[in-house]
C-alpha cells in the first residue's frame, strides 16, 4: 500500500506513526505550516496563526518521546481549531472589528482537554461573523473560499475549517454547529463533520453563547477531519468515555425518499439511490420521513430567533451607533460599514421571525413529545438525510436560499435543522460528487447512545463511496 503524505493522513494514524518514530512531531508540524502558506492566500481560511510555538511545542514533543515521558492520544498532531474558541495567548473576534484586539489567557474547555491529549493547535480558522451564518465571510477577515472551486462558498459557520481541511492544511479539527455549521462545511469541502448529540461535550469558551435553553439544545461543538475514526477519537476525548459497542445489523435504516416534497438535486436523489443499492443487500433498509420532520426548519428558525437576536444585535454593533437598519442600508449602498450585510440583515430576520411567548411554550411542548417518541423511534435506528439539496453554490446563494424574508429556509433547511431541533448527534460522509468534481455528502443521524452504530455506518460508507479526498488547489 502507497504511502500517503502527511498533509493527506488524518490524526489517528499521525499520531501513531510518530509513536512508532517512523516521522517526528516536528516534521508533522513544518509540513502542514508549508502547506498552509501554499493554500492559504487562496482559500484564506486560516485567519490568525501560532506557527513559532507549535513548532517549538513539537521539538518539545519529539524531547518527551525520546526520553519515554507520558503520552497522549494525539501526541505531537497538528490541529487546526475554529475561531470562536478561546485559545490561550489568541483572538477571539467573531469576525467583529471592535473586537480584533481581544487576547485570551484561558482556553476552552475543549481546546484545553486536545491540548492535555498532546494536540499541537496550528491556529485559528475563519467563520462568518458571530458564527450566525451558513457562508463566511466576515468584516474582519475576509471571506473563505471553497478549495474545490474559488468561486463557490465553504460553507459556514465551521468554513474555515472545512475549507483548511479539504486542502490539507491541518490533521484534524474543531468546529461547531448550531444550525448545520460542522454539516454545511463538511458537505461542500468533502470533509469528514461530527455534530453531536445535546448536551454531549462541553461549550464554555464558546463565542458567542448561547441566549436561551432551547437554543443550548441545539448548539454542539464536534470534529472535522479526513476520517470517522478520527470523529470517534477526538468525540470520546472530548466527552471522557469510550462509545459503547453497537452491532450494526440490529439496526434499521431509514433513507429519505428522493422525491421527499423539498428541494434535492438529481445528482444528490441519484447517490441517495446508490446508497440504499447498496445497504439494501446487507441490512434492513426502508424509505421514509422521519417523525417531526415537517416541523424542524419553523421550530429551528423560531428558536434562533428567540428575543429577536437581542444579545448577537448588542455585540454585533457594541461600537458602532448607526444602529441595525441604517449599518444594513448603508452597506446596500456600497457605503463602508464595520459589520457584515450578513449578519445585519440575519438579525433583522430574527427580529421578523420573533416567537411570541405564546409560541415558545407551545414549542416546549412539542420538544417535550418529540423528544419522547424519538428517544423509542431512534432506539434501534438511523436515518441516511442529506445535508443540503446539492452541492457547494456560488458564494452568497446559500445565505439568499436560508435568509430570505420569503421564507425559504422552511424548503431548504428541514435536512440540516432536523439533528439541531431535536439534539441528535448527527455524521457527514462524502458519498460522491457532482457533475463538476464537487463534493456531495449526507448525513447519518440516529438517538444519543447509538454514536458507536452512527460511525460503524459512517466507516463503511467512507470506505465503499467517496470518503475523503485532498483537493488540490494547484490543478484548480
Amino acid at each position: 500500500m502507497e504511502k500517503l503524505p502527511i498533509i493527506e493522513m488524518d490524526a489517528s494514524s499521525i499520531a501513531s506513526a510518530i509513536k512508532k518514530k517512523q516521522f517526528t512531531a516536528l516534521e508533522a508540524v513544518t509540513a502542514f505550516i508549508n502547506r498552509i502558506k501554499a493554500i492559504n492566500p487562496s482559500i484564506n481560511a486560516l485567519v490568525e496563526n501560532r506557527f513559532s510555538q507549535a513548532v517549538q511545542e513539537a521539538k518539545e514533543a519529539d524531547e518527551l518521546l525520546k526520553h519515554k515521558g507520558p503520552l497522549g492520544k494525539l501526541h505531537g498532531v497538528p490541529i487546526s481549531i475554529k475561531e470562536c474558541f478561546h485559545v490561550q495567548g489568541m483572538k477571539t473576534t467573531g469576525g467583529l472589528e471592535h473586537r480584533q484586539d481581544l487576547i485570551y489567557q484561558e482556553d476552552a474547555d475543549v481546546v484545553r482537554q486536545l491540548k492535555q491529549e498532546g494536540a499541537i493547535i496550528l491556529g485559528k480558522t475563519n467563520t462568518p461573523a458571530l458564527c450566525f451564518c451558513q457562508e463566511t465571510d466576515n468584516k474582519l477577515y475576509g471571506r473563505t473560499n471553497n478549495p474545490w472551486d474559488l468561486t463557490k462558498t465553504a460553507g459556514g459557520s465551521s468554513g474555515g475549517e472545512g475549507a483548511l481541511l479539504a486542502a490539507g492544511g491541518a490533521a484534524v479539527g474543531i468546529g461547531s454547529d448550531i444550525g448545520g455549521s460542522i454539516r454545511f462545511p463538511s458537505h461542500f469541502n468533502g470533509i469528514i463533520g461530527f455534530k453531536p448529540g445535546k448536551g454531549s461535550l462541553s461549550s464554555e469558551g464558546h463565542f458567542p453563547s448561547v441566549q436561551h435553553d432551547l437554543q443550548e439544545r441545539m448548539l454542539t461543538v464536534g470534529p472535522m477531519g479526513k476520517s470517522v475514526q478520527d470523529m470517534q477519537l477526538i468525540y470520546e476525548i472530548l466527552s471522557g468515555a469510550p462509545v459503547k459497542s453497537q452491532i450494526l445489523n440490529q439496526f434499521k435504516i431509514e433513507i429519505l425518499p428522493t422525491n421527499p416534497g423539498y428541494p434535492l438535486s438529481v445528482r444528490t436523489s441519484e447517490l441517495l439511490r446508490q446508497l440504499e443499492n447498496f445497504l439494501e443487500k446487507i441490512y434492513t433498509v426502508q424509505q421514509i420521513m422521519p417523525p417531526y420532520f415537517r416541523d424542524s426548519a419553523l421550530i429551528w428558525q423560531e428558536v434562533m430567533s428567540i428575543n429577536g437576536s437581542k444579545l448577537v444585535e448588542d455585540e454585533a454593533f457594541n461600537n458602532d451607533r448607526s444602529g441595525l437598519v441604517r449599518s444594513f442600508l448603508k452597506e446596500k449602498l456600497r457605503q463602508r460599514t464595520n459589520v457584515h450585510p450578513y449578519l445585519s440583515r440575519a438579525i433583522m430576520g430574527a427580529k421578523m421571525f420573533k416567537p411570541s411567548h405564546k409560541r415558545v411554550k407551545e414549542i416546549n411542548d412539542i420538544l417535550y413529545q418529540g423528544d419522547e417518541l424519538l428517544k423509542t423511534y431512534l432506539d434501534k435506528r438511523l436515518l441516511i438525510l442529506p445535508v443540503y439539496y446539492r452541492s457547494a453554490l456560488e458564494h452568497g446563494q446559500v445565505f439568499k436560499e436560508i435568509f430570505s424574508f420569503r421564507k425559504t429556509y422552511l424548503q431548504y433547511m428541514p435536512y440540516t435543522a432536523y439533528a439541531n431541533v431535536w439534539g441528535l448527534p448527527a455524521l457527514t460522509v462524502p458519498v460522491g460528487e457532482d457533475e463538476a468534481k464537487m463534493p456531495i455528502g449526507i448525513q447519518i443521524i440516529s438517538g444519543i447512545g447509538n454514536e458507536d452504530a452512527i460511525f460503524r455506518l459512517g466507516r463503511l460508507l467512507a470506505k465503499r463511496f467517496r470518503g475523503y479526498k485532498l483537493a488540490q488547489l494547484e490543478d484548480r
